[in-house]
């Protein structure tokens, strides 16, 4: 994948490798792969390609379980036996393996052969890696199933063969000005497209959504323009040559366990062309039933596990919920404060458990100090931390009454329990903690609904609150002043926080 963006994506929750190489042992088209590497023997022979010997396709697919007689079931084996070859489970022993690719990565097999003829073979034995199948560790079965999904991947990116064979010329060679399929630009196309698909997938709300992404939803994403509002009939004619292309490539990508795909309902797309047609208008608004008959795709955990891998040798951040575990409390607060609230309570759960929790309250307090931009989303993040910390926390939180950007934050937590002898706060400490609290939330989303009510809700409580907000040593009190002054629904408390935002603006100069 290309990395277009170095922005960080929303961190994904994954199982442990052990389950995801479970899945990946499950996977229809990987499992074919591992059951043809041990049917492999002394009498298997393979072309100048590392095609597997046309006579032999019915064995092979005998030795799958399938019908040897019928057509797709050979194609399937001759699929496996490729995806067996790229991924090391079967290795070429024959006068082809030196210095001959075994094919098909590129093209799915379209180029001719790249050493001897049609009827040169060669032979194939189980390869080294088979013994991982049963006696490596997760992470290296997980590796081999990544091999696969990257020559899976690239079989999908491959024009279908009734394409291909109309572009053949007169020599028996595809052309591919003809053909007008250009490998880079399909390969970057499904790759944004799975892109689109994992971020709709990980990012909040895409769980409780069930994960699943209409099909007609993916294709738009590729092709209408941003900032269109109602995409053009030419554009939508494209989102639906876009829909088709997919279906085609999911239903390949299935199998590898990437993905399941509800494919799309040809019937309803005659109802809609018969539709429109009698009508003679335009497309007309769909129902969820309606939406779903057009193709449905959601990732699977192991797919979700394959395109982060991807993404991340890119050079694309993608986090997992988990991953900083191990890391100290000043690596967790940076990290959780790019998070979308779920995933940062979880990854704050994760590295709770297993320390010991005054210590740890401690770390993550420290972590909570300081000036810098980001430090108000922090201790917001540290005190959603401590929310779930019993009384153990309690000596750690008391330790920091007298400091002044984390005193109000332990005042906070301690009344919320019930604790006894927590001393009054002084009146700079109440603002301060005031516009700090603002100050994260403008950091979370400056667009949440809540936050005007959070604005009004705070300065009720205090009189006179902007003749003394002004005032404040925080360094962010001139941008929340104003932001108050834009968002407070009192139009009168609005106008004080201007003229407080200017006076805290003049007082810094």
């Amino acid at each position: 994948m290309s990395a277009e963006s170095r922005s960080i994506l929303p961190p994904v929750r994954l199982p442990s490798d052990a389950e995801l190489a479970r899945e990946a042992l499950a996977a229809p088209l990987f499992a074919r792969a591992v059951r043809l590497a041990r049917w492999v023997g002394p009498g298997t022979q393979v072309d100048g390609n590392g095609e597997l010997d046309p006579a032999q396709l019915p064995e092979a697919a005998a030795a799958l379980g399938l019908d040897p007689a019928d057509e797709d079931a050979r194609a399937d084996a001759s699929q496996a036996w490729r995806v067996a070859l790229d991924t090391g489970l079967v290795e070429l022993t024959g006068p082809e393996a030196d210095g001959s690719e075994t094919g098909g990565s590129e093209t799915g097999g379209a180029q001719g052969p790249q050493s001897g003829g049609a009827g040169e073979f060669g032979g194939a034995a189980a390869g080294e890696d088979l013994a991982l199948v049963t006696g490596g560790a997760p992470a290296e079965v997980l590796d081999l199933w990544l091999s696969a999904l990257d020559a899976v991947l690239a079989d999908a990116a491959v024009p279908e063969l009734v394409d291909l064979v109309d572009a053949l010329d007169q020599g028996g060679t595809i052309d591919f000005d003809r053909l007008d399929w250009n490998p880079q630009r399909e390969a970057d196309f499904l790759d944004g497209v799975l892109a689109n698909l994992y971020l709709l997938t990980v990012a909040e709300g895409g769980a409780e959504r069930g994960g699943a992404v209409p099909l007609p939803v993916l294709a738009a994403s590729m092709v209408v323009p941003d900032g269109m509002a109602r995409p053009t009939d030419a554009v939508l004619e494209q989102v639906s040559d876009a829909m088709m292309r997919l279906d085609d490539q999911f239903r390949q990508l299935e199998p590898i366990g990437l993905v399941e795909y509800r494919p799309v309902d040809e019937a309803v797309l005659a109802e809609t062309d018969d539709e429109e047609s009698a009508a003679g208008t335009g497309p007309r608004e769909l129902d969820a039933e309606e939406v779903s008959r057009y193709g449905m795709v959601r990732l699977t955990p192991l797919g979700l596990y394959g395109l982060r891998a991807r993404m991340r040798e890119a050079g694309i951040g993608a986090p997992a919920v988990g991953e900083l575990a191990d890391k100290g409390a000043d690596a967790l607060l940076d990290a959780v404060c790019d998070y979308p609230e779920g995933a940062a309570q979880a990854e704050i759960a994760q590295w709770l458990t297993g320390r010991e929790l005054p210590a740890a309250v401690a770390e993550l307090l420290a972590a909570a100090r300081g000036a810098d931009q980001g430090a108000p989303l922090r201790r917001l993040r540290c005190q959603q931390a401590l929310a779930s910390a019993g009384p153990a926390a309690e000596p750690a939180v008391r330790a920091v009454l007298d400091d002044p950007e984390l005193g109000g934050l332990a005042r906070v937590w301690l009344a919320e329990r019930g604790a006894a002898d927590v001393p009054a706060p002084a009146g700079a400490m109440v603002y301060w903690l005031t516009v700090d609290t603002i100050a994260a939330q403008l950091a979370t989303d400056p667009d949440a609904d809540e936050l005007p009510l959070l604005m009004e809700s705070l300065t009720a409580h205090h009189t006179g609150f902007f003749d003394q907000a002004w005032r404040v040593e925080h360094p962010a009190a001139g941008e929340v002043l104003e932001a108050m002054g834009r968002l407070h629904p009192d139009r009168k408390a609005a106008k004080e926080a201007r003229k407080a935002a200017y006076k805290a603006r003049s007082r810094r100069i």
